[in-house]
């Protein structure tokens, strides 16, 4: 069948210099000046950055100098405070006198070693427990052999834990009285032991191989400054206090549960 001829349409094409693609050296030249203007701006913004973050290092670097010139401060204080309270006690001619700033001397003591503790874990907001307790259960056997008690024996057991700082520091001031209070009253083996309870729970347990509390003994009902203040401090950490027999029904045991 033939094909009918019609009107051919014409597409007009542009000339080949109004091509978008198409550009002068002036405007090349344009676009480039913007770019380094741009880099300059750049580089300029970042020198200050970077001299801001020097600035900030700096400052951060003198607070550090400052906090270790603080703790360091402080723990010879603390250090002096226990020197004095200890040459006072062994120059006081009264015995109950001399017993009482021995004890005080013994409680600042254990806060200067949790202090040095901390400090050492590089100011951390949190405190391994157990390693408090093995420092602080040696320097308590050190003076008992200082002492000429060479009968007795502190031994730590459980397990490691995190704890925060909020309770690590009212708990170790709990764990130096009751061992303190079982290196006075206890004799032989004395078990320190800090390990996990169901619940998400920890117990700190101070067992001495002494003579056994009466029946019926209450804490709250005692009159000493120590068993006061190992009270005080369960409460406020949400702690429980609790006292019976220890293994074999031997000796006396102080246990603190506490959630952390």
């Amino acid at each position: 069948m033939p094909r009918e001829n019609g009107p051919l349409s014409v597409v007009s094409l542009p000339p080949v210099w109004e091509s978008p693609d198409w550009r002068t050296a002036a405007s090349y030249e344009h676009q480039l000046s913007e770019h380094r203007g741009r880099e300059i701006r750049l580089r300029k913004v970042l020198a200050r950055g970077q001299a801001l973050l020097s600035e900030k290092d700096e400052l951060i670097r003198q607070q550090e100098i400052l906090s270790q010139e603080c703790h360091h401060r402080l723990l010879n204080n603390l250090q002096m405070i226990v020197s004095l309270l200890s040459l006072q006690s062994r120059s006081e001619e009264n015995a109950e006198a001399a017993a009482r700033l021995s004890v005080a001397a013994n409680r600042v003591a254990a806060i200067t070693g949790l202090h040095r503790h901390l400090q050492s874990l590089d100011a951390t907001p949190t405190v391994e427990f157990k390693n408090y307790l093995n420092e602080l259960c040696r320097d308590h056997s050190t003076m008992s052999m200082s002492e000429q008690r060479p009968d007795q024996q502190i031994v730590v057991e459980g397990s490691e834990a995190r704890l925060p700082t909020r309770i690590g520091i009212p708990l170790s001031l709990i764990a130096n009285e009751l061992v303190t209070n079982a290196i006075k009253h206890g004799r032989g083996r004395i078990t320190v032991k800090f390990e996990p309870q169901p619940g998400e729970r920890y117990a700190l347990s101070v067992c001495n191989d002494g003579s056994a509390l009466p029946e019926g003994f209450d804490p709250a009902a005692c009159t000493g400054l120590g068993m006061n203040l190992v009270s005080a401090l369960a409460q406020q950490i949400g702690g429980e206090l609790r006292i019976d027999r220890g293994d074999q029904n031997q000796g006396t045991r102080f246990t603190v549960l506490f959630s952390a």
